[in-house]
């Protein structure tokens, strides 16, 4: 296992005391905390939060000038509302600022010259690794007064995510100023770009200081707002398609006059909240043309703020859809252990010491061009330090480990379902303009569905996946295909010919503008949309309530949908067509899941989701979409989990009442094995699985065998390997359990119990399969026991050893290295 960098990101509060004493036990401290982790880098990275940018704005060249740093707590330029009646001492930090610490030194750029070059000499005189050092450059009001935002060039602050004028927006134009700057002896000239401005007085910055790259944050570099669902380009009430080609070319504009200035150091990037579809549908964002114009730049990591507000789906969906193409070759992981800023610690408060949001991420993979499936090499770390300047040991002792976990799982072939993301067709669709609110429906309509249990965590672009030609049906053979219906193209000829060969495939969204042949294969067609209120009915098995199960009415608002349901089938008597859920409004009928399988397709299957964004459509102002209650609109979105069934693939829940999330999942391939991981909302929650090859029993956990399914409850946060599927008849109590090896040729021995004439498909780690050992009631020291019937398979389920009639305990053991033990045992027998 190995890291090609590891970025510790600080603010300079740790460092009150100024002193090079002072620095040189901090940074000491600091590398040796978090050695466990970068021992496994090639390199480390520490990304120094000195305030929000300011410095590198207000900067004259001259090092004893001082600086404002990141002393607050809270917000300091912030105007701050006050509730008497929730605050009524006025305490909170969200209703004033504090000072972090009594009489906080004043800090000069020599002074952070100095802290520059002790970073790289102390850290690489304890790790032995190169070190380097990152600036910061944030658009918002949160982590500094900034005179130079808020005061003297206020013009260039014209996003109100954190209310009117709060936020720079990237492609801002700045007014004359006849103070001196670095770059600007002479001051600024009317109308400079912000771009311009910033490039320059980074070089500077950099250049003098020490620094080695720039990092910009909170959505800075990528549209107006941000932050939120309107923009540029959607007032919350229409898209202005008319303006997208004039926004891109203004968003673009300033990576292009950032270049000019400041054309060599890297640039790492938070990126947006959001995802590449709904930027695009907003604030019409030009990632393609930043990604390809060589700009040398970091894709953006995941955004934290699922530690904020529980939104896993659009933390996976946004990442997916950014890392779909990327730049270069990589691409990061980021997680919220501390804030500096906000006192809370993340890893200690907000997760409760829970590692859901590690293994979700990190069980996400990309498929890059030459078939290979790609995962982070780089983590970051929001914060070291907390909001006060400690560093407690206890979050890199209890984090690292579940990492740690994580990387030693990490993904090595597509998972079970493959998010097939339309970057290029995004874009297109964007900037010609006719079907934008199609891109809007994409990606918030699939934070929906993760959001209600959809298992999505691989992803591969539509230009790969037309690319690889007829490799694909081998390639994701033992994988489901989920991607909007797609228009005439490389994509559509891709699909129709994986479908032929016996491929999967889930479609969703709108087909008014679809392949005509793809439709008349899925046996679509369309009539008069309908929107608002509908009535649905289910084929499919939702999941279970044991009060107030979700209404049946739908609520499909074409606003936020793509426009309205308007799917029918072309041929009604098709025998080879399933209808799975029906949407109705009065005499009036639509499609809302079908399934079809047509005979000479050698077994493929496509299913149909029109999909809705189950959503509040009249208060749009926010950071997201608001999720309407179950109570008011089926949420249309969790039809993508249920139409799984058609696959022979069931992920449900029984929960207490609808009300209560369900759990969420996700399962990644690695060493021909599946590793499931998961967050339960609501620990009560029953949690029923079944594959295509049978009921998953999960390493180290007991389940009820019963109706094809693994029946078991989970805690908080779960991560468990599985090599067993099992199909029977009768119900029966099951469990899988690591035992001792006890032998010096056999590397692991898993032991399951409870089957009663079972069929178990267990999947070896490749190259064991010749050292598989099955015995069926084991004795002693599973040297006996009774044989059993098996036999090697591969299909369409991947490759398994498939074992009939267990009844009983059966021991399965392997070992990973032929004729060598797993110490290295030479295995010859002595006389």
């Amino acid at each position: 296992m190995s890291l090609r960098n590891v970025t510790l990101e600080m603010s300079l509060k740790p460092f009150g005391d100024p002193s090079p004493e002072s620095r040189e036990r901090v940074l000491g401290h600091l590398f040796r905390q978090w050695d466990p982790l970068t021992r496994r880098a090639e390199m480390i990275s520490v990304l120094l939060w000195t305030a929000d940018g300011s410095e590198i704005l207000d900067y004259a060249g001259r090092l004893e000038d001082t600086f404002e740093w990141c002393q607050w707590l809270g917000t300091p330029r912030s105007k701050h509302t006050w509730s008497k009646e929730a605050d009524p001492k006025r305490v909170s930090i969200h209703s004033r600022t504090y000072v972090y610490m009594a009489d906080p030194p004043a800090m000069t750029y020599g002074w952070l010259r100095e802290l520059c070059a002790d970073i790289k000499r102390i850290g690489t005189a304890l790790t032995g690794l190169p070190v380097r050092v990152g600036a910061t450059f944030d658009p918002g009001p949160e982590f500094a007064i900034s005179a130079f935002k808020y005061e003297r060039h206020p013009e260039i602050c014209t996003g109100a995510t954190m209310g009117a004028g709060s936020m720079v927006c990237c492609y801002g134009k700045l007014h004359a100023d006849q103070r001196p700057y670095a770059g600007f002896l002479n001051g600024i000239p009317e109308g400079t770009t912000m771009g311009a401005f910033l490039g320059r007085q980074s070089q500077c910055f950099m250049d003098d200081l020490g620094f080695d790259y720039l990092w910009l944050s909170n959505g800075f570099g990528f549209g107006l707002e941000t932050w939120g669902v309107k923009g540029a380009v959607f007032d919350g009430t229409a898209f202005l398609a008319d303006r997208c080609n004039e926004v891109r070319d203004l968003n673009l504009g300033f990576w292009q006059d950032f270049r000019a200035e400041c054309p060599g150091y890297p640039l790492e990037t938070r990126g947006t909240n959001l995802s590449t579809g709904m930027d695009l549908a907003s604030d019409a964002v030009p990632l393609r043309d930043i990604y390809r114009a060589g700009f040398n730049l970091e894709p953006p990591p995941n955004s934290p703020w699922a530690a904020i507000n529980y939104d896993f789906g659009q933390e996976m969906v946004g990442w997916m859809s950014h890392i779909a193409e990327i730049p270069g070759d990589t691409f990061p992981f980021r997680f919220y252990t501390h804030d500096p800023w906000w006192i809370n610690s993340p890893w200690l408060d907000r997760y409760g010491r829970e590692a859901y949001d590690i293994y979700l991420p990190l069980s996400v993979s990309r498929v890059n061009a030459q078939g290979r499936t790609c995962t982070p090499d780089s983590i970051l770390f929001l914060t070291v330090d907390d909001s006060f300047g400690q560093m407690p040991d206890c979050v890199p002792n209890e984090v690292v480990p579940h990492l740690l976990k994580a990387l030693e799982h990490r993904p090595d072939a597509p998972g079970p379902l493959v998010w097939l993301y339309p970057f290029d067709e995004y874009h297109d669709m964007t900037y010609e303009g006719e079907r934008i609110s199609e891109v809007f429906f994409g990606d918030w309509f699939m934070r929906g569905a993760v959001n209600n249990g959809l298992p999505l965590n691989t992803v591969v672009s539509t230009a790969v996946f037309a690319a690889a030609g007829e490799t694909n049906a081998e390639r994701y053979r033992e994988s489901v295909l989920i991607t909007p219906v797609p228009a005439v193209g490389e994509t559509a000829e891709g699909l129709k010919r994986h479908l032929r060969m016996g491929g999967k495939v889930l479609f969703y969204g709108p087909i008014e503008h679809a392949d005509p042949e793809l439709l008349q294969m899925l046996n679509l067609s369309s009539l008069g949309p309908l929107s608002g209120m509908l009535e649905m009915a289910l084929t499919l098995a939702d999941d279970g309530f044991r009060q107030s199960a979700p209404t049946n009415t739908l609520i499909h608002s074409a606003l936020l949908s793509g426009g309205g349901v308007s799917v029918v089938f072309a041929d009604s008597n098709d025998p080879a067509t399933e209808l799975l859920a029906t949407l109705m409004q009065g005499v009036d009928s639509r499609v809302g899941v079908s399934r079809r399988s047509a005979p000479d397709w050698a077994g493929g299957i496509a299913v149909y989701v029109r999909g809705t964004v189950a959503c509040d459509d009249q208060h749009l102002g926010g950071h997201l979409l608001i999720p309407l209650k179950p109570d008011v609109s089926y949420p249309g979105e969790a039809l993508m989990r249920l139409a799984l069934q058609a696959f022979g693939l069931r992920i449900s829940s029984e929960r207490f009442n609808s009300s209560l999330k369900p759990p969420m999942m996700t399962v990644n391939r690695h060493r021909n094995g599946f590793i499931f991981s998961g967050f339960c909302a609501d620990t009560t929650a029953q949690i029923k699985l079944r594959f295509p090859q049978g009921a998953p029993v999960l390493c180290e956990r007991e389940a009820i065998l019963e109706d094809g399914c693994s029946v078991q409850t989970m805690p908080k946060t779960w991560h468990h390997e599985c090599r067993i599927f099992a199909e029977q008849d009768t119900v029966s109590h099951v469990s899988c359990k690591e035992r001792t090896s006890e032998m010096p040729d056999c590397t692991r021995r898993l032991l399951l119990t409870g089957c009663r004439e079972a069929t178990v498909r267990f999947y070896a780690v490749p190259g064991s399969e010749e050292s598989v050992a099955v015995l069926l009631n084991p004795k002693g020291h599973f040297l006996a026991g009774d044989e059993v019937e098996s036999v090697w398979r591969d299909d369409a389920n991947g490759r398994y050893l498939e074992i009939a009639g267990v009844d009983g305990p059966l021991s399965i053991s392997w070992a990973e290295q032929t004729g060598v033990g797993p110490q290295g045992v030479n295995l010859a027998i002595q006389s």
